[in-house]
């Protein structure tokens, strides 16, 4: 099965879904964004790694920054912050480079590593990406955390890749219906940049059913006062 490309979900979207779905709903479905200090710090070192003028070779190695990636049977589109190409004898050709290049994935992350599941999921579908694009097999991808300062190389298993896949197929299932999730209250909620928009208290509101219930006792109840 392939996706039409007016169907294709932004990978970065993973991130976001991983740690709410109603946060991926309303920012991917609903179309809203607000920032905080979080958001904004992020932007910042992504658009450093994102930049194309920084693209450079140094020995066996080739950098390339803010490459776009997709992958119409996924049903994903998106930016690498930095694709390492390393010259190997299993690699791939390139245009207008000799030798044969394996394509390695490196995303950068503002944090210290606390949120790795999503930073896992979301690079290993990058590495899914690049390896259709190239036709090669990826074993391995990086995520560097800006905070610690620090690269950690991340195993691509079938089982985080089987994790990919199923989390893409509920996105797109929620994508096609313009569904967005129901209010959960999450420990995240206090951080997150659409608390306001979200409004997670609502949670605690008491239902309508509940509310006329209670509106009609008290109708009652003054009723009765006035015919003492």
């Amino acid at each position: 099965m392939e996706y039409r490309e007016e169907d294709w979900l932004a990978i970065s979207g993973i991130q976001h879904f991983c740690f709410c779905p109603r946060q991926w709903a309303l920012i991917h479905i609903e179309q809203q964004w607000d920032e905080n200090r979080l958001t904004a710090e992020g932007e910042l070192i992504h658009s450093r790694a994102h930049d194309r003028s920084a693209d450079e070779k140094r020995g066996d190695r080739i950098y390339s920054h803010g490459m776009p990636v997709f992958s119409s049977e996924l049903g994903v589109r998106g930016v690498c912050d930095i694709v390492e190409f390393s010259r190997c004898e299993d690699g791939v050709s390139i245009t207008g480079r000799d030798g044969k290049w394996l394509p390695v994935p490196v995303e950068y992350k503002h944090g210290d590593g606390c949120a790795k599941q999503a930073d896992e999921l979301q690079l290993c579908c990058q590495a899914m990406c690049l390896e259709r694009m190239f036709c090669c097999e990826i074993a391995d991808g990086f995520l560097y955390y800006y905070e610690i300062r620090r690269r950690v190389r991340v195993p691509l298993s079938a089982e985080l890749r089987q994790s990919v896949a199923q989390m893409l197929s509920e996105m797109h299932r929620l994508y096609e219906r313009g569904y967005t999730p129901q209010v959960r209250h999450r420990p995240g909620c206090k951080s997150c940049s659409l608390r306001e928009l979200c409004l997670p208290k609502l949670e605690k509101t008491r239902a309508a059913s509940t509310y006329i219930k209670s509106a009609i006792a008290e109708l009652r109840e003054d009723a009765s006062c006035e015919n003492c």
